[in-house]
């Protein structure tokens, strides 16, 4: 609490960020790659208590990554972008198990694997929803 930010590491930084938009308890949350830097522990925690907070009904999230395996854990519905334009939406589950578009079918197969265990338990349907951007 008392450290500067040029003190912390990025993922500290990047944690602090995190807890700093959380205290302003949004109703609708946007997190572009908000565990990018951190590593699989610490992402777990933070995914699961985003997790929680929309499911407590306290927020509204939208997830960007460009990690199509947690965004098939972690999200209800899946928005796929290719250079900033939206190649394919839909339930996570008929985007994963049935992609329409080849884009899709490519990015799928260049994942070894899908199933691994969850990061995060899931219990009910949320209102989460995932994009994942193409870089140039």
């Amino acid at each position: 609490m008392r450290a500067y930010p040029h003190q912390l590491s990025g993922g500290q930084r990047q944690r602090v960020a995190i807890a700093a938009a959380l205290a302003a308890r949004p109703g609708i949350l946007i997190a572009d790659e908000p565990t990018s830097a951190l590593d699989m522990v610490v992402q777990a925690e933070i995914v699961a208590l985003l997790d929680e907070l929309v499911r407590a009904g306290e927020m509204t999230l939208i997830f960007i990554t460009h990690d199509i395996a947690l965004a098939s854990q972690f999200a209800d519905r899946i928005a796929i972008f290719r250079a900033g334009r939206l190649i394919e939406t839909g339930p996570t589950r008929d985007v994963i198990d049935r992609p329409a578009d080849d884009y899709t079918k490519s990015l799928l197969a260049s994942h070894l694997d899908l199933t691994s265990p969850p990061l995060i338990a899931r219990s009910a349907p949320s209102a989460v929803t995932t994009d994942k951007e193409d870089s140039p």
